[in-house]
């Protein structure tokens, strides 16, 4: 199975991926507050904040889900600010429904412009700064489809106004996700890899 690996900028993102017990629980407890906080948001509940209970719980489930996901989600978290921004990168098998399913995505989500990633190649990207929906906080999402799989990369922000402060670091990270096959040393002689084309 393909897995993800990135080149995040120690000085810029905390990695939540591979942080077990204390290692990283801070980190972790925050970036999963923020996103409660924000779905709660999305479903009218502004006064209330990420259950601080539950951010915890699920912080300390985070990294074992993550580590059974074997390298297919990377999370990171904004190093100065680990309340304002979550990047998480994904990779998941092209089927017909999830196919399916971004065929039917709002119309709004067909403003994108493309995206080059020196790995991957040319993608989409996909940036709301300012939603529609005022409880909607502003995000970004790269995609890169290979024919097999989808590769996405989607950052929350949790501040409309701080969003474009660091809009050029999430690109930068963006453009570090590659794709790493798992395989054995005279596994499959025949593979030939090819550098993606350049535009």
């Amino acid at each position: 199975m393909p897995r993800l690996q990135a080149d995040a900028d120690s000085t810029l993102w905390v990695p939540v991926t591979d942080s077990l017990g204390f290692r990283g629980r801070r980190h972790r407890k925050t970036a999963i507050r923020m996103l409660l906080t924000q779905a709660n948001r999305a479903l009218g509940a502004t006064e209330r904040q990420g259950n601080g209970f539950l951010a915890w719980g699920m912080s300390q489930a985070a990294p074992f889900l993550m580590r059974r996901a074997a390298g297919r989600v990377l999370v990171w978290v904004w190093r100065a600010d680990p309340d304002l921004l979550v990047v998480m990168a994904q990779i998941q098998e092209a089927t017909s429904q999830l196919r399916a399913a971004r065929a039917m995505m709002p119309m709004e989500y067909d403003d994108t412009e493309s995206f080059r990633n020196p790995h991957l190649g040319v993608g989409e990207k996909l940036a709301m700064p300012l939603p529609a929906d005022p409880r909607t906080p502003p995000f970004a999402t790269y995609t890169w489809d290979t024919g097999t799989h989808f590769i996405t990369v989607t950052a929350v922000c949790s501040d409309r106004e701080r969003f474009g402060i660091v809009a050029g670091s999430i690109d930068d990270l963006a453009r570090t996700v590659r794709v790493v096959d798992d395989l054995a040393v005279g596994e499959s002689p025949t593979v030939l890899r090819i550098e993606p084309p350049r535009p």
